[in-house]
């Protein structure tokens, strides 16, 4: 007797959008091997390396370290110099056994999602906002809910818009510096969010992984504020990636409340093991002072191509611009220029050599006329790309 082998199909879960900067990231590599003029405005990483204490520390344990598995939750030295951060930086107690490392903050995202949400939990986003919050929960099978933050909130969630919510969501996701405007979240509300989630039984996610890289004086360092300094029954997502400028050693971190650690132990031995030894090893010195100094002046660098853009950018008759407080963003609507910003950003490349990258990831709603630009690269090349803008816009 013969059987006929089923061929399998995908599964519905995987069918989310998908994370379409990642077109424009490989369109750039065609144009750049082509044409070799590319100037890449879409890249949500810095453009340099990892600080020099790291790379150094990285030699070091090539040699002298086996970089076998570790404790699932990161080894104790990362741990602590983590957890120190936190306690220096914001003035709040924090140890180390408060702190889960991951295999990237998407790891981590994705952990707590597991860990804290059932198949049918509502958990609340804001609109605009960093797509995979939205697709790796719908993925997970929760119900996934969109406010809809404009330049009234400055982009970000309220407690008012929770209120007006039928009832009290699982979860909320805040970003503060956000992807993709840069706006962030003021202290004073943030902290009226975290109590207000509290109260409400309310998971609230804080992903606070552009700390480090903030601007105004509306938005400096004193004003940049944590989920945990109000409440510990929330978490709070970091990374190396952004200011530390380690986007590819794929290392993340937690804190998180005490009665989600056993489950976050359970999903991460068997999904993970552990995170990636040599980036553990490597990132206890990110946080060192030499490496501060060396980070610190990338986000001077990034504070000149910010003020270039903003200044730049209205004078191609593109205005209307969210405040960008922080991290290396500029967001853009351009509904006088089109309504497809895809084909736009597409023809812009294609004209031009400049890469930016269009607001459909970023809005279900209206990103088919915004785009983002990001100013992590160098001064020369934002300066490079307003003109070739204003050539192809004519201006």
């Amino acid at each position: 007797m013969f059987y006929r082998r089923r061929v399998r199909s995908e599964s519905r879960r995987s069918t989310v959008p998908a994370f379409y900067v990642m077109d424009v990231w490989k369109a750039a590599a065609e144009r750049a091997r082509t044409h070799g003029d590319v100037l890449v405005l879409a890249a949500g990483q810095p453009s340099t390396p990892a600080p020099a204490p790291v790379l150094r520390a990285t030699r070091a344990a090539l040699d002298a370290e086996l970089l076998g598995y570790t404790e699932t939750f990161g080894t104790p030295e990362l741990r602590a110099a983590i957890a120190a951060y936190h306690r220096d930086g914001y003035g709040i107690e924090v140890d180390a056994e408060d702190v889960v490392v991951t295999t990237g903050s998407s790891g981590a995202f994705t952990l707590i999602f597991l860990a804290a949400f059932d198949v049918g939990d509502t958990v609340v986003v804001a609109r605009p906002g960093y797509p995979a919050y939205r697709n790796t929960l719908s993925a997970l099978g929760c119900r996934v809910v969109e406010l809809d933050c404009g330049a009234r909130t400055r982009f970000q969630p309220t407690v008012e818009m929770l209120e007006a919510l039928p009832e009290p969501p699982a979860g909320l996701i805040v970003a503060s510096p956000a992807n993709p405007t840069g706006t962030m979240i003021d202290p004073a509300e943030l902290a009226a969010l975290a109590r207000w989630c509290d109260a409400h039984g309310t998971l609230l996610i804080s992903d606070e992984i552009y700390h480090g890289i903030v601007y105004d004086a509306g938005a400096d360092a004193t004003a940049t504020s944590s989920a945990w300094e109000t409440s510990r029954e929330s978490v709070v997502i970091g990374s190396v990636s952004k200011y530390f400028s380690m986007t590819g050693w794929r290392l993340g971190w937690m804190l998180v409340p005490e009665g989600l650690r056993p489950a976050l132990q359970r999903l991460a031995s068997n999904m993970t093991v552990c995170p990636p030894a040599i980036s553990q090893y490597a990132a206890v010195h990110a946080f060192d002072t030499e490496s501060r100094r060396e980070l610190d002046g990338h986000v001077r660098r990034y504070a000149r191509n910010r003020a270039l853009l903003l200044d730049g950018l209205p004078r191609l008759g593109i205005t209307d611009l969210a405040p960008a407080d922080g991290a290396f963003y500029a967001y853009a609507d351009i509904a006088h220029l089109t309504d497809d910003a895809t084909r736009w950003c597409a023809d812009l490349l294609a004209g031009t050599g400049v890469a930016l990258a269009p607001g459909t990831d970023f809005d279900t709603r209206n990103g088919s006329h915004t785009i983002r630009l990001s100013f992590a690269g160098a001064t020369a090349d934002i300066e490079e790309a307003l003109a070739r803008m204003g050539r192809f816009l004519g201006v």
